[in-house]
């Protein structure tokens, strides 16, 4: 069975100050890419920002069903107490990692790794956008790829491989592979 990778980052301006989160969600299926998380957060420090992308990324894959998950994250503090390799001695961030842990349980296989941060790029860039609307500022023009989905035209109609990443009603552009 594949698994589902869930990229996050998290951050603060002035740790403590305005905070966010980004998280890329990679499925397994074919020709899916991604789906991306991001929210503003209230007065938050990197850590406590850091889990609670984690917490979001997680609990979306449980709403998606996910069986078997990798998270791949440039904090090697979180990373590493998710591994139970650090102790969680902060009280801001105890709640945190034991809800965390809670979701990790509904998975029949968790993996967490830490990565170096040029290869969290989209969940950085998402975890700023955040910390961008949380400080009040004004959001730079969205860069983000378009979302693609794999399929096949028959009788006029395009099927797709998977669930498309995008809702109902939506415009699409379908371009010969």
């Amino acid at each position: 069975m594949k698994r589902h990778t869930l990229y996050v980052d998290g951050g603060s301006r002035g740790n403590p100050g305005p905070a966010g989160y980004g998280a890329v969600i990679q499925f397994p299926e074919e020709g899916i890419e991604r789906e991306r998380l991001s929210a503003a957060l209230p007065r938050s420090t990197n850590n406590e920002a850091e889990y609670q992308g984690l917490i979001a990324g997680l609990r979306r894959l449980r709403e998606l069903g996910a069986v078997r998950v990798l998270v791949r994250a440039d904090s090697e503090l979180i990373v590493r107490q998710m591994q139970g390799r650090y102790q969680v001695r902060s009280s801001q961030l105890r709640p945190l990692y034991a809800l965390a842990r809670e979701l990790t349980g509904g998975f029949a296989d968790f993996q967490i790794e830490h990565i170096p941060r040029e290869l969290n790029r989209e969940a950085d860039r998402l975890a700023n956008q955040a910390m961008d609307r949380a400080a009040g500022k004004a959001p730079a023009a969205d860069r983000t790829p378009p979302a693609q989905a794999a399929g096949i035209l028959e009788d006029g109609v395009v099927r797709f491989f998977a669930t498309p990443p995008w809702p109902d009603g939506t415009r699409v552009r379908v371009r010969k592979a």
